[in-house]
């Protein structure tokens, strides 16, 4: 399943660059939405982003970098929003007046479709979810900031099988080689 960067702080010639994170999951799945609409929208015209494809956005957390561009919502059709739990009553409301939204609240790990899974919040401080990718090679995890720790992250995410790849947001940390196995 092909993931693409759709923002980011640093950004291909001809895409634009800000702080924050969004990807596409083959074509129907949005990982976060990045922190302001415009560069979203324009670098997923730039990639060639179809917004009626797009069923389902999963969002990692509520940091503004993550969750700024969510009037993306108003553009997309019967789409479903994975949430964790833990986000706060406006955001929630937030998210229901954007249009054709059907919001899920995660707090476990959940199957959202074949070879797409969450892995439930994790983290005590800072709550967050992260999305699991079935792929032949093995699973890849998709972070939105790793603020529970990536070492948590991924062995929470092993237990669906081996490890292949992560991609995403690693805030606070430092010690990849000691993950790395061969």
């Amino acid at each position: 399943m092909k993931i693409r960067i759709l923002y980011d702080n640093i950004a291909e010639e001809g895409f634009r660059s800000g702080w924050g994170f969004s990807c596409l999951i083959g074509e129907h799945v949005l990982f976060d939405v990045g922190a302001d609409l415009n560069t979203l929208l324009f670098n997923m015209r730039k990639a060639s982003v179809e917004l009626d494809e797009i069923d389902k956005v999963v969002l990692s957390h509520e940091h503004h970098d993550h969750v700024g561009g969510i009037q993306v919502l108003s553009m997309l059709k019967n789409v479903k929003v994975f949430t964790p739990c833990s986000f706060s009553n406006h955001f929630k409301r937030k998210i229901s007046m954007l249009g054709e939204v059907t919001s899920v609240e995660v707090d476990e790990p959940i199957e959202i479709s074949e070879g797409l899974y969450l892995t439930g919040v994790l983290g005590y401080f800072i709550r967050e979810q992260s999305l699991i990718v079935e792929t032949e090679k093995g699973l890849t995890v998709v972070t939105g900031c790793s603020h529970p720790g990536l070492e948590k992250i991924l062995n929470h995410a092993s237990a669906l099988g081996k490890l292949y790849g992560v991609v995403g947001g690693f805030h606070g940390f430092s010690k990849l080689q000691s993950l790395v196995r061969t």
